[in-house]
């Protein structure tokens, strides 16, 4: 996530809590705003677009409950509800309601920071049809195969890991530790290996790639034209 990309609003009518959250989520390059109340959170919802909420349910007024619902029903921001050890049907009613997650008090800044940035993850991360093409090539990732020229060729659970986040971001460029960590090897030598199959694959004429490119110095790039 890049610096301060996502702005959080953080609804508990606890001051200390607001604050070591605030404090917590700013450290790792969060903006954020705190309400003390849902009135007051209802207030800087119409003004500003957050893009998460961090919702306590046990407040006074206007309940967190109440208030996940009403958002629900007028937009699709993800919701973490704060809730009491042991609330059990508060939870349950809360995730029917369309809360996206639930964390019990008391609870560690850094559970919430993970619990923040899966739900931001799987929101940013683009959904890829079944078929894609790329020049002469069609992938099909859900399948496992390459057409290309009339023949269709495989492709390995590795080779569509790295496939699928270069197709995720076209025009990246991915170093090779970055590929590396992606299918979980350090040897450079096999990384390119794997480049090298893929290009093969994919490219007309692998030894001129016009899709899946080298750039010196710094990695890979997968161009879709």
């Amino acid at each position: 996530m890049n610096k301060n990309t996502f702005h959080v609003l953080v609804v508990d009518d606890d001051d200390r809590i607001r604050d070591l959250v605030k404090q917590y989520l700013e450290e790792n390059n969060f903006l954020v705003t705190t309400a003390k109340d849902s009135l007051d959170a209802k207030k800087k919802l119409e003004i500003v677009k957050f893009d998460i909420l961090v919702l306590d349910i046990m407040m006074p007024g206007e309940s967190g409950l109440d208030l996940t619902k009403e958002i629900k029903k007028n937009a699709a921001i993800p919701i973490i509800l704060l809730t009491a050890k042991g609330e059990k049907e508060d939870i349950i009613e809360g995730l029917e309601l369309g809360a996206d997650d639930y964390l019990g008090k008391p609870f560690e800044p850094k559970e919430l920071l993970l619990r923040i940035k899966n739900i931001l993850n799987k929101i940013q991360k683009p959904i890829l049809p079944d078929e894609i093409n790329i020049g002469d090539a069609i992938i099909n990732l859900k399948k496992l195969y390459i057409k290309i020229n009339k023949k269709i060729i495989k492709i390995n659970p590795q080779e569509k890991k790295v496939l699928e986040k270069m197709l995720e971001s076209p025009g990246k460029v991915f170093s090779r530790t970055s590929i590396g960590k992606i299918i979980n090897i350090s040897k450079e030598r096999t990384i390119d290996v794997v480049i090298t199959r893929l290009r093969q694959k994919i490219e007309s004429k692998p030894k001129k790639p016009k899709y899946l490119q080298t750039i010196r110095g710094s990695g890979y790039v997968l161009w879709i034209k």
